[in-house]
């Protein structure tokens, strides 16, 4: 291994001590075990403060929430269910589970490797780590995102895979998401080092679109094209970016794009929407050089945002106009975008930083509210990844995606208006219960269908695997 590469993980070692990340792991599985998710059931959450997100229902006070069979079945004040189980949500803010719209979750097992100095920023970090993985090491990576992602209150992910060397690495990716029980998009992107003139196997994303029904987890998870649109780190061949958009729309699946994350080559956005590629199927990341004029195309087109704006500030690609979308009435999500560069992967840290950030950029401390970030992360993020006739708000008839978050912990203390609240203080810690489709899948703050421990340790096992083949000594 090269010297540089070296220094590399004598860093990440020193960071977290020895002994602690690089102790003798346990053997990575060569195959998943089944999650043991919990059975779908009946049961009320009762007496907290329930956010609905929805405009006509409003917020209600001392709230119920009736869940019957993964369906969203009354919401009010006095619900009856009788013989239902019972969830205590007292001194608790009950709200639809958060929506993330755009992930590279296979590199979560490179936490906060993204170092100071060029040679160790993001992109070196993923393409030189990238090419040393296994189908399995992506199982790991994923795995350990989906975790993180429900214990910290998500119950959608967009999991934008960008690391696929065969089709096996796209299917123990997708494994993963099952085995955890998060409600996901696995968009199918290239492999690390990919040449921008090389087209994505299409036969392989046609094969397992065809046999989407064995990967979907009974519907919970949807397949889109993690597409390189007309750019990268120059512009790519016509007959690259056609086919791979062309063979999504055959098929049928949504596409998302990296566009504009940086100047230079400026006005990406015109370039796709005179080259017709813009349309409702169509998710923009980052996007943070649009001008005016481009904000308006993508309104006319039809096309969604995903904001990746804590991203955006460590890496210094600049701030998003979030303000200039939402006036358009584009639809915007919450992205995470990447562990390996922003370390954690809280939702609510990164709506946080989505309003400071916004209300830094205007100069005005009330251009971005909390409740309205809040809906950014919610029904907003639904409406972006098309999936809000199902969630993103607590609604009967939508299927029960929902948490509880605690207001009896220190950083909670002092029930000021809900929506500051969360977006101001919130923790994943304070995450009491979360449930996707109607399965309790973390309660009383720890999660039901999987051991933390058993996912870091599996995660750590991997990574020491991919140091060894790195020929690191």
């Amino acid at each position: 291994m090269c010297n540089l590469c070296r220094r590399h993980f004598i860093r990440g070692a020193t960071a977290f001590g020895a002994a602690s990340l690089f102790a003798t792991p346990r053997l990575a599985r060569a195959q998943s075990v089944a999650a043991g998710l919990p059975a779908r059931g009946e049961f009320v959450i009762r007496n907290g403060h329930v956010m609905t997100m929805d405009n006509a229902l409003g917020d209600i006070a001392g709230g119920v929430v009736h869940v019957r069979d993964g369906e969203i079945i009354a919401v009010g004040r006095e619900v009856s269910a009788p013989g239902a189980q019972v969830i205590d949500a007292t001194d608790m803010i009950v709200l639809p589970g958060l929506i993330e719209t755009r992930w590279h979750m296979w590199n979560t097992l490179f936490r906060s490797f993204s170092g100071d100095e060029q040679a160790h920023g993001y992109f070196p970090t993923v393409a030189r780590y990238g090419a040393l993985m296994t189908p399995d090491d992506m199982y790991q990576g994923a795995r350990l995102s989906a975790a993180e992602a429900i214990n910290s209150g998500m119950t959608t992910v967009h999991d934008w895979c960008h690391n696929i060397r065969s089709r096996e690495f796209a299917e123990r990716d997708i494994q993963a998401l099952k085995d955890t029980g998060v409600r996901a998009r696995f968009s199918y992107g290239w492999a690390q080092g990919q040449d921008d003139s090389e087209i994505l196997k299409i036969a392989d994303i046609e094969a397992l679109h065809g046999d989407w029904k064995n990967h979907s987890n009974e519907g919970l998870i949807s397949l889109g094209l993690g597409w390189r649109g007309m750019f990268r780190a120059g512009p790519l061949p016509e007959n690259v970016y056609r086919t791979e958009a062309e063979a999504a729309r055959r098929m049928g699946i949504p596409l998302t794009v990296h566009i504009q994350s940086r100047a230079n080559p400026p006005r990406q956005i015109e370039a796709h929407a005179k080259a017709g590629l813009l349309g409702k199927d169509v998710q923009l990341v980052h996007a943070v050089w649009a001008t005016p004029d481009e904000i308006k195309m993508v309104k006319d087109t039809g096309a969604t945002i995903s904001l990746a704006t804590t991203s955006d500030m460590r890496i210094g690609f600049g701030l998003p106009p979030v303000s200039d979308f939402l006036a358009a009435g584009i639809p915007c999500g919450i992205s995470v975008d990447t562990s390996a560069l922003i370390g954690g992967s809280s939702v609510f840290g990164v709506m946080r930083n989505v309003r400071d950030a916004e209300n830094a950029r205007t100069l005005n401390e009330f251009k971005l509210t909390a409740r309205r970030v809040l809906e950014l992360g919610t029904i907003e993020g639904a409406r972006s990844m098309g999936i809000d006739q199902q969630v993103g708000s607590l609604k009967p008839g939508k299927r029960a995606d929902i948490i509880t978050v605690t207001t009896r912990a220190l950083n909670m203390g002092g029930f000021a208006d809900p929506a500051h609240l969360l977006i101001g203080s919130a923790l994943p810690e304070n995450v009491d219960t979360v449930v996707i489709d109607g399965r309790i899948l973390k309660r009383d703050g720890k999660l039901t269908a999987l051991s933390g421990s058993e996912v870091v340790a599996d995660a750590r096992a991997s990574l020491e695997a991919i140091r060894k083949r790195a020929n690191w000594r």
